[in-house]
């Protein structure tokens, strides 16, 4: 299965979080470096709060998240084990891990109409205080619009993929 993870602290700050299946944790990317979510739709705010979580409405002010994603916060310690305890509930839901790159992960439902629904989770921090386990780490929550199982037209000969 493949899990999130987070670092509580790096000296030397990697720029991404890996979707892995081993457990040496990837500590999350700097705000500065962090990858644009993919197609965003609304916040997924039927997201509960679980473990360390609490309400960020705000998104902490960061990528431009306020209002367009549902947001907590928790120390920049205990993230990594609550991005894994929301996977965990996710997957209790019958959510499937479907990908994710740098600090996102995806996360599909089938509909029973066919098709599937999907979910994002990204996972971030303010890079311009101190990366300090007290430091406030987030999870931002947003669904992701359209038919996210439907099969993509393959691109023009000789098109440049975005």
């Amino acid at each position: 299965m493949k899990t999130l993870l987070i670092a509580a602290l790096a000296v030397s700050v990697s720029p991404t979080l890996t979707l892995a299946q081993t457990s040496a944790p990837a500590a999350p990317a700097p705000a500065a470096q962090a990858a644009a979510p993919g197609p965003q739709g609304a916040p997924a705010a039927d997201t509960p709060l679980l473990g360390a979580a609490q309400p960020a409405p705000d998104c902490g002010n960061l990528h431009g998240l306020n209002g367009r994603a549902f947001c907590v916060t928790a120390p920049l310690a205990s993230v990594g084990a609550l991005a894994e305890t929301y996977i965990a509930h996710f997957e209790s839901q019958g959510w499937l891990t479907a990908g994710g790159d740098n600090n996102r992960v995806v996360l599909i439902k089938r509909k029973d109409g066919g098709g599937c629904d999907g979910i994002q989770m990204v996972a971030f921090y303010d890079t311009a205080g101190p990366a300090a386990p007290e430091s406030p780490g987030y999870l931002g929550f947003a669904t992701i619009p359209g038919d996210v199982c439907a099969s993509q037209p393959a691109p023009a000969a000789g098109a440049t993929p975005q």
